[in-house]
């Protein structure tokens, strides 16, 4: 049994077309394998969300209400998603929830009472990694077209789509940088895996970290939010 209790994935580019600002729900479309992934996880009770950064309300693209209605019609097609976590705000904002900061990841994490080293962030850019690495949680690269090789290099785990990744977090993949392929998870990490150099911490020393409530002082934020969290569907 996987030891993963939830799944937070990026919206634009890893679970749906990335259409730039979009806020036409007409204009969703699920990339390949990304429903079939969302599915496998619920059948094992494995809880999903989506952490997202919109910063097209802060520029003036998009309303609220529009990002809103892109988000149900996602859920519409792929969901109902356990949580949606959304930050509006642009990149000079100073925003604490706008990837690569940890707040969106920690607040999902707090609703749906779960530990960050038991969660699993699935994306498409080198933020959305930073974001899971500073809550203490664990990152699957899916790289697209617009993702930077040094960001695809950074990365502890890669895979082709969100299908492999999620294969990968239900047979528990092994720690360092590891590209997954489409055939079997176990060989493609005995085929592909790369070191890791640059001293990342384990998923041991991780949950270490966070069962002592020490992950530079945001485990008792977390905690708090457990205070009113609700269960995964």
């Amino acid at each position: 049994m996987s030891p993963v209790k939830a799944v937070l994935f990026d919206r634009d580019g890893t679970l749906v077309e990335d259409v730039p600002y979009n806020g036409e729900p007409a204009r969703v479309r699920p990339v390949n394998g990304a429903r079939e992934a969302v599915q496998m996880l619920r059948a094992r009770g494995i809880g999903t969300g989506v952490v997202t950064n919109q910063s097209g309300v802060a520029r003036g693209l998009l309303s609220t209400a529009d990002v809103r209605r892109v988000n149900e019609r996602i859920d519409e097609l792929l969901g109902p998603f356990d949580v949606w976590a959304v930050c509006p705000h642009g990149p000079d904002d100073g925003c604490h929830r706008r990837k690569p900061q940890p707040g969106m990841v920690l607040w999902a994490a707090g609703q749906m009472c779960t530990a960050p080293a038991d969660i699993v962030v699935i994306g498409d850019i080198g933020a959305d990694m930073e974001a899971a690495r500073r809550a203490g949680a664990h990152g699957i690269l899916v790289p697209t077209p617009q993702t930077r090789p040094k960001e695809t290099a950074a990365a502890e785990h890669v895979a082709r789509d969100p299908l492999t990744a999620v294969r990968a977090v239900l047979t528990g993949p092994p720690w360092g940088s590891v590209l997954a392929d489409e055939g079997p998870i176990e060989a493609a990490y005995r085929e592909g895996r790369v070191e890791a150099a640059d001293g990342r911490r384990s998923a041991e020393a991780v949950h270490q970290q966070w069962s002592a409530g020490a992950t530079d002082g945001r485990a008792a934020a977390v905690e708090a939010s457990h205070a009113t969290c609700r269960r995964p569907r």
